[in-house]
């Protein structure tokens, strides 16, 4: 399986936010944000979804798959 290309970083420090600060936004602990930022975690469907809406994009604008 190929792995996500993930811009939720790019996006979280765009919006002046702290993993921390985006966690707390979500419902989800500091190192969730980090493992997806990361790459380790993949975010279920309804994650993916609650973090571009706080962030005001959409789930394409943060997560893609390889060409």
């Amino acid at each position: 399986m190929n792995r996500l290309i993930v811009h939720l970083r790019a996006y979280r420090t765009n919006a002046g936010l702290t993993q921390a600060q985006l966690a707390e936004a979500v419902g989800v602990s500091r190192k969730t944000i980090n493992t997806i930022e990361n790459g380790v975690f993949t975010p279920s469907t309804i994650l993916a979804l609650t973090l571009a809406d706080e962030l005001g994009c959409s789930v394409h604008d943060l997560f893609a798959l390889p060409d």
